[in-house]
């Protein structure tokens, strides 16, 4: 695949949905979850819309349960969560598989188009660093997703721009935005 339009995927309500549909816009692609850490990520995430929509910027979200089962609800639990308690109101897609053997192909594109190249140098990533590295030591061997929030910043032309791990809060994703917008 070459770029983001060539995918499609089902949404949060069960249609198939292709990702041409975000042809032309500035699109922040994340995995998330209802039960982590990171959720209030989440507020952040809804933020970013709000405040960029206008300009052209859209955030498409993959709920996955694949992370310590932090995503265990159904689509209707998880779009429901998200919408009463952080106001999502950007695109959300139906539960997803985005490492291993089934994961859906968009994120073997996006981890192959930004591969892992290490958490950030700040408490937040050394920590996410000491927690994967002492409990999933395979899963920090290769490109793929390694948490819950791993964040993808794709150009208005569909071309991955930026990976972002998932200990970097979306305010950080501001500048890389703003250049793209």
């Amino acid at each position: 695949m070459s770029n983001l339009y060539d995918f499609q995927a089902e949404t949060i309500k069960g249609e198939r949905r292709s990702l041409e549909d975000f042809k032309g816009k500035v699109v922040v692609v994340v995995n998330t979850a209802s039960q982590c850490g990171l959720t209030p990520q989440y507020e952040g995430l809804q933020e970013l819309y709000e405040t960029y929509k206008d300009q052209g910027l859209e955030i498409i979200g993959f709920p996955s349960n694949q992370f310590n089962g932090q995503e265990p609800g159904t689509n209707d639990e998880v779009e429901s969560f998200c919408k009463v308690n952080y106001g999502v109101s950007f695109p959300l897609f139906a539960k997803t598989d985005v490492r291993g053997e089934d994961a859906h192909p968009l994120f073997g594109y996006l981890t192959e188009a930004a591969p892992y190249s290490g958490f950030p140098n700040d408490p937040a990533g050394e920590r996410m660093n000491a927690f994967l590295s002492s409990s999933k030591p395979d899963w920090m061997t290769d490109n793929s997703i390694k948490w819950n929030f791993t964040k993808f910043l794709v150009d208005r032309e569909g071309n991955v721009v930026e990976r972002f791990e998932p200990s970097v809060v979306p305010a950080s994703m501001k500048a890389s935005i703003e250049k793209l917008l």
